[in-house]
């Protein structure tokens, strides 16, 4: 059967693109971007995984009744479930099912799940409940249950965890944000536990349910819901809120957007500019019928309730799995102009809300890499001695394991001449050789082409070319370095053209350091003292 639905979900796409893009794109209504104007099939094809890839295991507590996830308590999974009771289990006339109970279930090192058992004889009532969160220190929880009129209406209330108690929920009391003909539903507290975001059918939602969000008082009184506005909400229904564990991302259940069909599961990003355009969470999660309730229990794993084809009743439960798509970005530093590799560059990686996820220094090879997730916005800013700071946009447009590529080159910074202990310099950047060697490495050849550009528009000046060297090893030996190298700064600038009898060089080894650390340098006050000046002798 399996084989047979992928067979027709490639068949009539094939189908589609032979007809050709004019097709296609016959008018805005039939646009190919516009995913709903296609068949459901084909839109599973054409959201692809984007930038997912679950494995989705029957969580092992399925019945031909209702399972539906709820969060988190003392590591136990909580679910809202229409599981009956014995013979005197009261039949809801919407559902033709028991009304909804709170269950609790064990979870075991492997993620698995215990049967069921009852979760509080407090909370659970003859009518129907539903949906439950907890606050940070589990001691609040926030819970919905259905009025008497109607099994569909829901209102929210809170109550608090008795002191040494065993599960016995006190000051139970209904919030004030509830209105009358207003159903708010499935709750959620953010893991800072300053807001509880929730869904509701308020006079001013864009659709049937919005995604809302109200502050936690310290009270545990809940402020004036807000709207999370149109990026999130759409004129169908959006349900469901759940946030990553470090709340940057909400995870929701919606019916618009980008959809493959029913409730389909979509993230956003939370910035410090709003909530990022939803993205469907692909077709390894997705289908036709409805998923809801995706919770995480960790940063690739958790559960989530769907009924689709195939499952044991109404709603089953789901192990979700995500195997983390893998992306990279990197490439090299380089010189602008001579194309030269650049190392000992700083490059750092930052998010669109400017928080720095990690940085590097260029080795030898000049190369660079970092870790990107799909579909998030980023900068690469570079500094480097000697070189203009650059900053660079980055988007990760792929959904799969994909590496991008990208070299970043840079501008020099032009050479200053100023007064340095009573004498005139060309200040530059440090010139960097080889470790105990004394031949100048490549990359500073874009430093001495500044000073061969000043020599050349000064013909007047004559340089003094002295080299310094740190206090490790021999003093005999790093003088006689320290020579070296100055020669070969010196020899670098006749060969491109400055006459010698313009040149001196002289090598000061370890005799005048700029930090005078004696048997206690640090790196730092090593590459300090390891230098060359320019000084203008005329």
């Amino acid at each position: 059967m399996k084989a047979y639905l992928c067979f027709l979900v490639c068949l009539t796409y094939n189908f589609i693109l032979a007809q050709g893009p004019s097709n296609l794109i016959a008018s805005n209504s039939n646009s190919f971007n516009n995913l709903n104007s296609f068949p459901k099939l084909n839109k599973a094809v054409l959201i692809k995984s984007n930038g997912f890839n679950f494995e989705l295991l029957d969580a092992g507590v399925n019945t031909r009744y209702s399972e539906i996830g709820s969060g988190f308590f003392r590591n136990k999974l909580i679910m809202v479930s229409s599981k009956k009771l014995g013979g005197f289990a009261k039949i809801d006339p919407n559902t033709n099912e028991a009304y909804k109970e709170l269950f609790c279930l064990d979870i075991d090192k492997n993620g698995a799940l215990s049967s069921p058992y009852l979760f509080s004889r407090i909370l659970n009532t003859n009518a129907s409940e539903d949906q439950l969160t907890f606050s940070p220190n589990e001691k609040t929880v926030y819970y919905t249950r259905s009025s008497k009129a109607s099994s569909l209406d829901f209102k929210i209330y809170k109550a608090d965890l008795e002191e040494d108690s065993h599960g016995n929920w006190i000051n139970n009391e209904l919030l004030s944000i509830n209105k009358s003909n207003v159903s708010i539903e499935t709750p959620f507290v953010n893991h800072s536990g300053d807001k509880l975001y929730f869904s509701a059918n308020f006079p001013d939602a864009i659709g049937g349910y919005d995604l809302y969000v109200s502050d936690i008082k310290a009270d545990g009184s809940l402020g004036t819901p807000k709207n999370l506005g149109n990026s999130i909400n759409t004129p169908l229904d959006d349900k469901y809120p759940a946030l990553s564990l470090d709340d940057r991302y909400l995870y929701f259940a919606s019916k618009g957007h980008d959809n493959i069909g029913g409730f389909d599961l979509f993230t956003s990003k939370i910035t410090a500019k709003g909530f990022k355009t939803p993205r469907n969470m692909g077709n390894t999660i997705n289908t036709v019928y409805d998923e809801i309730a995706y919770f995480l229990a960790a940063k690739n794993k958790g559960y989530l309730s769907s009924n689709r084809q195939y499952g044991k009743g109404s709603y089953d439960i789901y192990t979700a799995v995500n195997d983390e798509v893998i992306q990279s970005i990197q490439g090299e530093i380089l010189d602008l102009e001579t194309q030269i590799k650049l190392p000992n560059t700083v490059i750092v990686l930052k998010d669109e809300d400017d928080i720095e996820l990690g940085r590097t220094i260029t080795s030898e090879d000049a190369t660079y890499r970092f870790n990107v997730t799909p579909f998030e916005t980023y900068t690469l800013s570079t500094y480097k001695d000697g070189f203009k700071d650059a900053s660079i946009k980055f988007f990760a447009s792929s959904g799969s394991n994909t590496t991008y590529r990208k070299n970043i080159k840079l501008h020099t910074t032009a050479p200053v001449i100023a007064k340095v202990e009573n004498e005139m310099r060309i200040i530059l950047e440090n010139i960097y050789f080889d470790f105990n060697k004394y031949s100048v490495k490549e990359e500073s050849f874009i430093s001495l082409n500044k000073v061969i550009k000043i020599l050349k528009e000064h013909p007047e000046i004559k340089l003094a070319i002295n080299a310094h060297t740190d206090n490790k090893g021999r003093d005999s030996y790093n003088l006689n370095l320290s020579k070296k190298r100055a020669e070969s700064a010196v020899n670098y600038l006749i060969k491109n053209g400055i006459s010698k009898n313009r040149l001196i060089s002289k090598g000061y080894g370890e005799t005048k350091p700029l930090v005078d650390c004696k048997n206690n340098c640090s790196d730092k006050d090593l590459q300090t003292n390891r230098r060359v000046e320019f000084v203008i002798t005329d």
